[in-house]
């Protein structure tokens, strides 16, 4: 089992959520976030005056799939995510060695 966490813009996130949901990948959390990568934040301005905000505003999807799903949910947040600009958010797939589902005491891959 695997968790993929995307760290996307937040207008994608409806796009991504169909996506998954299509391809039958559901149980999704959605945190709203602030960070910078490359982008470095961003200059505005407001009554003639110049401002940098250093901390964008994010939305960090986190879903847990079996092994075989990741490549499917890869694509699936790529191609929803992707504007081709600096600034799109990464997806970051880690190991998980336990999951359990509280209500009835299933574990692994019977918890997803």
């Amino acid at each position: 089992m695997k968790k993929v966490t995307a760290i996307i813009r937040p207008h994608k996130l409806e796009d991504i959520k169909r996506a998954l949901v299509n391809a039958g990948i559901v149980g999704i959390t959605v945190s709203e976030v602030r960070g910078f990568g490359q982008q470095k934040g961003q200059t505005q301005s407001y009554r003639g005056s110049e401002y940098t905000i250093e901390f964008l505003q994010k939305r960090r999807i986190e879903v847990v799939v079996s092994d075989s799903l990741v490549a499917t949910a890869l694509e699936c947040i790529t191609g929803a995510a992707q504007t081709g600009n600096i600034g799109d958010g990464k997806i970051f797939v880690s190991p998980v060695s336990k999951v359990v589902r509280i209500r009835t005491g299933e574990a692994d891959q019977d918890a997803l």
